[in-house]
């Protein structure tokens, strides 16, 4: 997570990950952390084109660039081509509708969320359209794109994952994307995709994990850093600042965030918390480890068997 450790240790961690053994990476888009404690928001896109040059197997993506507010739709178009031909095919393109957190910043008002949703099915027609190598002038509800062509464009395209949490963001996303995206194991969810989208697709989920040598540091720091996940999205999506997330979580305890975040040396433990995506027809699922400061330590003694007991599941 970009809101957890700066530039160049992201970059160091990529790395160590690939060689631990991981699959693919992901990058959260953030211009802010969600909590003080987190302490960081390097510029998402700086770090991938840094990452897809040090590293050489794994996948990359986005998880997940809102095309929206903060970026216009054109702009992510060609950001995500110029990625693609620096990561040799490796990369995915993640979309989302946003969090008011993120997006504020450049001053524009927070739209409702059906509205947020429009926005993003103009911006993935957009995408798409520059990604075919067209010149395109686009003029929609929220949009405008005027006589515009990527010029630098990879051979095999670029996979779109759309990030969805309901039965209607699915019926309007699904036919414009290639992966799903979501951060609850639903399996309804699952289902309602695969009925609505056209072809196969993967399902690439996210969970939090906090390893530590110690259950009681690994809760400490996740209460710290991550009781802001305990509001949920839809609460999360809306909440504009680092003070507005202290605030809604003033009353989260430690044991409130160790009860939905698996903590502790316990692999098994660990591994057992990402059993629900599996079991809801998830093909991939991202772990984020909980506290910059304990990455090295992660990826140096827990991730490697960690991996193997996730694979036997």
């Amino acid at each position: 997570m970009t809101e957890q450790s700066g530039p160049k240790d992201l970059v160091r961690y990529a790395v160590a990950g690939e060689k631990a053994g991981f699959d693919f990476e992901v990058s959260s888009d953030h211009y802010s952390p969600w909590l003080v404690s987190q302490g960081h928001a390097p510029y998402a896109w700086s770090v991938l084109g840094a990452v897809a040059h040090a590293t050489e197997r794994v996948e990359l993506a986005t998880y997940v660039t809102a095309p929206s507010i903060r970026y216009h739709p054109a702009v992510v178009a060609q950001k995500a081509a110029t990625m693609q031909l620096l990561a040799d095919g490796r990369f995915i393109l993640g979309l989302g509708s946003g969090e008011n957190l993120n997006e504020h910043t450049v001053g524009q008002r927070w739209p409702a969320v059906d509205e947020r949703h429009d926005m993003l099915v103009e911006a993935v027609q957009i995408i798409k359209a520059l990604h075919a190598g067209d010149l395109v002038t686009y003029e929609g509800d929220h949009f405008r794109v005027d006589s515009s062509r990527i010029w630098d464009l990879p051979d095999e395209g670029i996979p779109i994952g759309i990030a969805v949490s309901g039965e209607k963001s699915v019926e309007q996303l699904a036919p414009l994307a290639d992966h799903l995206i979501a951060t609850d194991p639903e399996q309804s969810l699952v289902s309602h995709w695969d009925e609505v989208h056209d072809g196969p697709s993967r399902k690439i989920g996210q969970i939090p994990i906090c390893w530590d040598r110690s259950k009681e540091a690994a809760i400490a720091r996740a209460h710290d850093q991550f009781r802001w996940f305990a509001g949920g999205w839809r609460v999360n999506a809306d909440l504009p600042t680092t003070a507005s997330f202290a605030g809604a979580t003033q009353f989260v305890r430690p044991e409130d965030v160790a009860s939905s975040i698996a903590c502790g040396p316990d692999l098994d433990e660990l591994a057992h918390s990402v059993k629900p995506f599996i079991d809801a027809g998830f093909t991939d699922v991202a772990l984020v480890q909980i506290g910059g400061d304990s990455q090295d330590e992660f990826l140096a003694e827990a991730a490697e068997p960690l991996l193997q007991k996730l694979r036997g599941l």
